[in-house]
């Protein structure tokens, strides 16, 4: 349990100050003249930065543990959040939004941490765990969102992310208690005998339809999350609300994730888990494309708050649960971390696009329905992958 208190824990705070950049996007342009676009491109590169290096991360934590890729998390997001919170030019805030936090998101993120938790519990469980470490950084979102508007309001933006760069440093603590926790937790199958090389299992990777549908369905996951998370406030603002409003439904995403993740890992444990990722899809295009027909008002806003909240990130537990059932487990963060280069591609674009579009047309109307059509896709895509465990797996989960 220590295992997946610490996950929890770091990826509240990892995704937890990340979902609030949606806020501070109206006040860092108005404060320096900045266009969207500006912005939107330092947050996209993030993106990217975070996708690309997670591999290597991933890679470095199935080989030589954990813990000092967390460390290294810990102070690469401090020092980002700093650098973006004192930069004058859009150069220096790409280098501390995009690099140095991407970075911090890949040693710190979804793919290290759900690689560890996963290799600590046995199969029949991991679904399950999973989830309930998704939930944590779902929780994140909840409870950060409140307090960084408080402190945008109270003390500025650039204050808040001081603050926030101080949180960041937990990271470190938490995430070397968790590798060592993980060493006596993790379980023979997903440890394995040594049989196979890391080369073997990632040419082994390549070769299953599996690991495309996989990645192209969080290809989607990423692109429609990111546009939200980052343009939503802004959008709701064009259209007459206020950014309350825009902090209140960036909370209630988070507020129903938390049941939205631990159900879908819960569900992930005794249902296919392809029909579960199809599912979720699915119910995230109905949700946007309501939202954007509907009359928008304050009580819609929630509804579809909740709707995207319980849709968010439950296909990340699942998504990892799956790879590992027909994969294997052992090199599990360095999979998942593969796989997630495709997330963090469609984050880019998603964010990126969401901002030159709005530049170039003074409307978010294209984006809203590129992520609706794109939800229909993923949830087509992960119909027919094959469940079973692949023949020739050396290393089964």
């Amino acid at each position: 349990m220590v295992v997946l208190a610490c996950g929890g824990a770091i990826l509240l705070i990892t995704l937890g100050i990340r979902q609030s950049f949606g806020l501070f996007l109206w006040p860092i342009c108005t404060d320096r003249g900045w266009g969207r676009e500006t912005v939107s491109i330092a947050l996209a590169l993030q993106n990217l930065m975070w996708g690309f290096a997670q591999p290597f991360a991933g890679a470095l934590a199935d080989r030589f543990g954990a813990g000092k890729v967390f460390i290294a998390g810990g102070i690469a997001y401090a020092g980002g959040l700093v650098t973006m919170a004192l930069a004058q030019t859009p150069l220096e805030f790409g280098l501390g939004t995009g690099a140095l936090i991407g970075l911090a998101q890949s040693c710190a993120g979804f793919g290290v941490v759900l690689g560890v938790v996963g290799k600590s519990f046995p199969e029949k469980s991991r679904s399950w765990a999973l989830g309930a470490a998704g939930a944590g950084g779902s929780f994140g979102q909840f409870a950060m969102l409140p307090g960084a508007q408080g402190l945008i309001g109270s003390l500025g933006w650039s204050t808040a992310l001081l603050a926030f760069a101080v949180l960041a440093l937990a990271i470190v603590p938490l995430g070397v208690a968790m590798a060592r926790a993980a060493q006596r937790a993790q379980v023979a199958e997903a440890v394995g005998s040594g049989f196979e090389s890391m080369r073997a299992a990632l040419s082994r990777f390549g070769r299953h339809p599996g690991f495309w549908m996989v990645s192209a369905g969080v290809f989607v996951c990423g692109f429609q999350t990111a546009f939200m998370m980052n343009h939503l406030p802004a959008y709701l603002l064009d259209r007459g609300l206020s950014a309350v409003d825009g902090m209140t439904a960036l909370t209630l995403i988070g507020a129903f994730n938390i049941v939205g993740s631990y159900v879908a890992g819960w569900l992930g444990g005794f249902w296919s888990k392809r029909l579960v990722l199809a599912v979720i899809y699915a119910a995230r295009a109905v949700g946007i494309v309501a939202f954007i027909l509907l009359p928008i008002s304050t009580w819609s806003l929630w509804i579809f708050s909740a709707l995207m909240g319980a849709a968010w990130l439950g296909t990340i537990p699942v998504s990892n649960a799956l790879l590992a059932q027909v994969l294997g487990a052992r090199y599990l963060a360095t999979l998942f971390s593969l796989v997630f280069v495709a997330h963090q591609v469609g984050s880019f674009l998603g964010v990126w696009i969401g901002g030159a579009v709005f530049d170039a047309t003074g409307s978010y109307g294209v984006i809203w329905w590129t992520a609706a059509a794109l939800g229909v896709i993923a949830a087509l895509v992960c119909l027919p992958i094959d469940e079973r465990p692949a023949t020739g797996a050396l290393v089964r989960a």
